[in-house]
């Protein structure tokens, strides 16, 4: 591959494809925290960005070097999704049911959820490191950072379109987000196994 327009194309393609999930799950964040500051917004879409940019290089590491063992571990991809987003979904969920009960402001997304949603919406992006592994090392990593720049950029967008819906629909939003987490991992599940 060389460099050229439709390299750096391609590149953005890659991400807008690979933030999508990302994005819901964004989405679903800005819902369930609608107070959330601008800090913890970027520390969020950078979470997303970095394992949108670690994930694709580690399934380039493996086309070359491990690439048997990457496929035996490619069926599991989406069944991990399911169970990562099917767990901080219904966390979520049961939260927001809770919290109605009790009128009391949603908690907030914490470090090991946010962890948990970051590997979840990005572990299929492993199966890029196929797509990119004719790249050099430079172009790969280039690559790489295009699709975590353009996964940033969405998930603030997510970000800022669910804190605007939370702040109106307070409780009833962090059930939403629940239910968004939840369909997309059956999503995800039913893309990878389909």
């Amino acid at each position: 591959m060389e460099w050229n327009l439709l390299f750096f194309f391609n590149s953005v393609l890659l991400g807008i494809g690979l933030a999508m999930d990302a994005f819901s799950v964004s989405l679903a964040n800005g819902l369930h925290e609608p107070a959330m500051g601008k800090k913890k917004m970027c520390g969020i879409a950078g979470v997303f960005a970095l394992f949108q940019a670690v994930m694709p290089m580690a399934g380039w590491i493996c086309v070359h070097t491990i690439l048997q063992y990457f496929q035996a571990f490619e069926k599991l991809i989406p069944w991990i999704a399911l169970v990562l987003l099917l767990y901080i979904g219904g966390k979520m969920l049961l939260e927001g049911i809770k919290n109605r009960e009790e009128e009391a402001q949603p908690p907030k997304i914490g470090f090991a959820a946010l962890f948990i949603q970051g590997v979840a919406t990005s572990i299929d992006a492993l199966s890029v490191g196929f797509t990119i592994a004719g790249y050099g090392l430079i172009m790969a990593i280039l690559c790489a950072l295009i699709i975590a720049a353009v996964t940033f950029v969405i998930c603030l967008a997510g970000l800022g379109i669910g804190k605007k819906a939370g702040t109106q629909f307070s409780n009833q939003a962090v059930i939403l987000g629940g239910v968004i987490l939840i369909v997309i991992g059956f999503e995800i599940f039913l893309k990878g196994v389909l």
